[in-house]
């Protein structure tokens, strides 16, 4: 990539020029896409010309406020498709924009990379907003002090190891009710509620590579009965696969009693409440100055 011949080809005011997008889903599926009448092809990935897309001016700055743009193209069942963008598949998928000499695709620049942030749909198109990496300086960072742990199970914090058996189970579905409640058949050795709070992975059918929460997780008989949040963005069947992963209520007894792995609890249990923070002395209080958490 030769941003100097590029710079050196625009000079000339006579341009053979055109941008080109790539969205990387957080799948791992990526598409190309270019305002050129004719594919592209660049970092392996191809570049197609009839997707209709566009992108409005990008809208850049040098202090740390949020650089943003948009784009604007058909929907296509061969590219983007109204049922991915309903399943949630382009959330927060990684998008770059080059502005190439499409006689000579190694004469490029890189002119944005983002992330997707909101999608609106209207009449067979989408409208997508683009978000700069400075979006990133807008999220909450260091460490919350609460009682409860602010680990995510099996991340780096928790080192619970979820791909344990004890923590997880492959299964097929034996019954779908309005793709909120899913049924299954596990073993015995799960009990009641042990996957409450956890995550259902969808590894095949239409929803293969999403992703819920488990609300309520019930024993009925020979049957494992699953209720999530909210009912699945793409249609669930019966033999379709999932993965579900236990829940873990973020509290110290439940670290130590379901997880064994109170060591790495990343919560903060005796920390002192409101009540204790706002009270004073009182002449009928046993006052002896020892601990408050016996």
């Amino acid at each position: 990539m030769t941003v100097a011949k590029l710079n050196a080809h625009l000079a000339v005011g006579t341009t053979h020029v055109c941008h080109c997008w790539s969205i990387v889903r957080t799948d791992g599926v990526t598409f190309g896409f270019t305002d050129h009448d004719r594919p592209l092809k660049f970092d392996g990935i191809n570049f197609r010309p009839d997707s209709g897309l566009s992108a409005k001016a990008l809208a850049s700055t040098t202090g740390l406020s949020v650089n943003n743009t948009e784009a604007l193209g058909m929907l296509s069942a061969n590219a983007v498709t109204d049922k991915d963008i309903e399943a949630g598949r382009y959330d927060a998928a990684e998008v770059t924009t080059w502005l190439v000499r499409w006689d000579n695709v190694s004469h490029r620049e890189i002119r944005f990379i983002g992330t997707i942030g909101e999608i609106t749909r209207e009449q067979g198109t989408y409208r997508v907003e683009l978000r700069g990496l400075t979006e990133m300086l807008n999220q909450p960072q260091g460490r919350a002090y609460l009682k409860t742990c602010s680990a995510v199970l099996g991340d780096g914090g928790c080192k619970v190891n979820s791909s344990d058996i004890a923590f997880r189970a492959d299964v097929p579905l034996t019954e779908v009710d309005d793709g909120q409640v899913l049924t299954m058949v596990l073993a015995a050795t799960y009990t009641d509620r042990w996957f409450e709070g956890g995550f259902v992975e969808f590894k095949s059918g239409d929803a293969n590579g999403l992703q819920a929460v488990i609300k309520d997780d019930e024993i009925v008989g020979n049957s494992r009965v699953l209720t999530l949040w909210r009912p699945m963005p793409a249609e669930v069947v019966v033999g379709d696969q999932v993965r579900i992963i236990a829940g873990c209520d973020k509290r110290a007894e439940t670290c130590r009693v379901k997880f064994d792995n109170l060591v790495n609890f990343q919560g903060f249990p005796d920390i002192p409440g409101d009540d204790w923070l706002l009270s004073v002395p009182r002449s009928d209080d046993d006052d002896t100055g020892g601990s408050l958490t016996r």
